[in-house]
């Protein structure tokens, strides 16, 4: 075994989009840090959809940027479509999401890492964590390499124990051509419990081989929303976001939109026992969703089609991304399936769909910093954690890359409650509840959702990033300038009048229109600016609303919730709470939130129908549970 003679503060294993946002962290707070990945040609790969945020998850993106993070700029200087999503909906469920180059954004992303100052990247496979007496201690790889180190964050994401299915075909694997790890039979032996999950992707195909006549034509907004708060109009900020000044995007690529058919769902039902996922070859757990589509024809017998988005991988390849059908059936049944889809009747597969199973570990292991409670100094962050999604990963990254290199300074750690972020109620519910399926944000999840709105992610989070050392005096002025100019704006309404109104009154209306007020007015301040005072006006009401019947449920949560009840005449529950309840039948409101999967809002709607419903229910004779 050779030692390597240098010994670092933090090594992070695995270099997908949690391992990048760890080793960034952990840099930016002064630790001497080593990435070590099997394949340096595929650091933040992104193995599914080329595509960074969505519903809520387009809110974590924005506070990973608050806080200091990669992912936000990188999306946006590589991106290649971008949309808000929900723009007719209540501010607090709008989104931004970006189709990105696929390549583009791996590439850059890896510039960043090389640049970073105190951060190395080597190319190796880690076979067994080494620890002393209950601490990390270092790594060994699979070459007979050991290397030293005072902490370590483990992101390996499906590579552990990989298994990939294509039909009746199955080979080790965390991604297509890529090869497992067997890292997770080291940490079983240091007594981490062990769980097995599953993901997959659809196919690709070539765009030379799509009739786009015969789909729907998807463009991007314009202008594009951005994910990164840093203002193009400034100078860089720091050697790391140097690059930010220079996008590579110019036009926005349109995305296409087609759907599956009568004979694609009969291609389906004829061949469901030669795929995988129904012949019982595979075990673990898939996400509920982002189904196959062999899930989606089973389950949703009902449905007649089901959308398809074609969906460019970049500027530079002809290469489509299928979504809507992932899928682990044959290869033979793929093609089949895809030419019975409207404008893909002679589509030519340049990848197949496949399923992957792979190792992770009950995140109740962990405590809130992201730290195991079986070894000190080691801490896991994304899919090992049982998350799915970019997004999901990369913010563990940064909370455990962070408060991996304040346990190296000694300082405190850097929790983030679920009051402030969704990351807070990401780790909130991964540490507290676990999950037994792949976990992935929603709205829905968190109880303070109208003031946790993507747009206001800097003004919860970049400060606190500023006090620990996360993002630097330079980034913090621009900060603090938009700060002193957000509360001289909101001044300055209380007081000017427009037709004997004041203008805070004004943007408390539901018609009003900006455009309505005088120039001078509008002089004031940005566009920006006063979207945030108008929602902020607008939704106050709201907001005190919703932390009156958080309150509430918080107290209530001794309620006894009948043992019979029939939760399918609960509307409004979603179809995993109604499946969840009815298998678990929690005895309280407070038993019922301790569910994992159990949101906030599902609380809230069966409190307010026992309200309602108290003939039925609550004053009727209780069994022996109640009494």
């Amino acid at each position: 075994m050779y030692e390597l003679p240098k010994k670092y503060d933090l090594i992070v294993i695995g270099s997908g989009h949690a391992g990048v946002e760890a080793a960034l962290a952990a840099t930016r707070l002064g630790c001497s840090t080593l990435l070590l990945t099997q394949n340096l040609d595929t650091v933040a790969q992104m193995s599914c959809n080329p595509a960074i945020g969505g519903l809520a998850k387009g809110h974590i993106v924005r506070e990973i940027d608050a806080l200091g993070g990669a992912m936000g700029v990188n999306a946006d200087a590589t991106g290649i479509q971008f949309r808000m999503l929900n723009r007719t909906k209540g501010p607090s469920v709008r989104a931004p999401r970006a189709q990105c180059d696929k390549k583009a954004y791996q590439f850059r992303m890896k510039a960043v890492l090389e640049r970073a100052p105190g951060l190395d990247l080597k190319q190796a496979t880690v076979s067994r964590i080494r620890t002393n007496q209950g601490c990390v201690a270092g790594v060994e790889t699979d070459i007979g390499l050991a290397i030293s180190a005072r902490t370590i964050v483990v992101t390996s994401g499906t590579f552990l124990r990989g298994l990939l299915h294509v039909g009746e075909n199955s080979k080790p694997g965390g991604r297509m051509a890529d090869t497992s790890s067997g890292l997770s039979g080291s940490l079983k032996e240091l007594g981490f419990e062990v769980g097995r999950f599953k993901t997959g992707t659809p196919c690709r195909i070539s765009s030379r081989s799509v009739d786009f006549s015969r789909c729907e034509r998807q463009t991007g907004d314009d202008p594009p929303p951005r994910f990164s708060f840093l203002p193009l109009s400034d100078p860089p900020i720091g050697d790391i976001f140097t690059l930010n000044r220079h996008m590579f995007h110019m036009e926005q690529l349109p995305c296409w939109l087609t759907h599956t058919t009568a004979q694609t769902h009969e291609i389906i039902r004829q061949n469901l026992h030669r795929s995988p996922l129904y012949s019982g070859r595979i075990q673990g757990t898939g996400p509920r969703y982002c189904p196959s589509i062999e899930d989606k024809i089973v389950k949703f017998a009902g449905k007649r089609s089901h959308q398809v988005f074609l969906e460019p991988e970049g500027r530079h390849t002809e290469e489509f991304y299928v979504n809507g059908l992932s899928t682990s059936l044959p290869y033979d049944v793929q093609v089949e399936l895809i030419q019975s889809i409207p404008g893909l009747e002679r589509a030519e597969l340049m990848r197949p769909g496949y399923a992957v199973e792979y190792d992770f570990f009950p995140p109740t292991q962990l405590h809130l910093t992201l730290e195991t409670k079986l070894v000190e100094g080691l801490y896991f962050a994304g899919q090992v954690n049982g998350t799915s999604g970019y997004e999901e990963a990369a913010a563990q990254g940064l909370i455990a890359g962070a408060n991996a290199a304040l346990k190296v300074r000694k300082g405190p750690p850097f929790i983030i409650s679920r009051r402030e972020a969704y990351i807070g109620v990401l780790i909130d519910d991964l540490t507290t509840n676990g999950t037994d399926e792949p976990y992935r944000m929603f709205t829905s999840r968190a109880e303070e959702r109208l003031s946790l709105r993507q747009d206001n992610a800097d003004q919860r989070l970049t400060q606190r990033a500023f006090e620990i050392g996360l993002i630097d005096q330079e980034r913090h002025a621009v900060f603090s300038k938009k700060m002193v100019a957000l509360e001289a704006l909101r001044k300055s309404i209380e007081t000017v009048k427009v037709a004997g109104k004041s203008v805070s009154a004004l943007l408390k209306m539901a018609d009003f229109r900006l455009a309505t007020l005088p120039p001078e007015v509008r002089e004031l301040a940005s566009p920006e600016l006063w979207e945030l005072v108008e929602t902020d006006l607008k939704y106050e009401g709201y907001v005190r609303r919703q932390a009156g019947q958080n309150e509430k449920l918080a107290r209530g949560g001794a309620r006894p919730i009948p043992s019979d009840i029939d939760y399918d005449q609960i509307r409004g529950l979603r179809l995993e709470t109604r499946q969840k309840l009815a298998a678990a039948r929690p005895d309280s409101i407070g038993q019922a939130g301790r569910l994992s999967g159990i949101t906030p809002a599902d609380l809230s709607i069966i409190s307010i129908w026992l309200e309602k419903n108290p003939v039925s229910y609550a004053d009727r004779p209780q069994d022996g549970a109640f009494s």
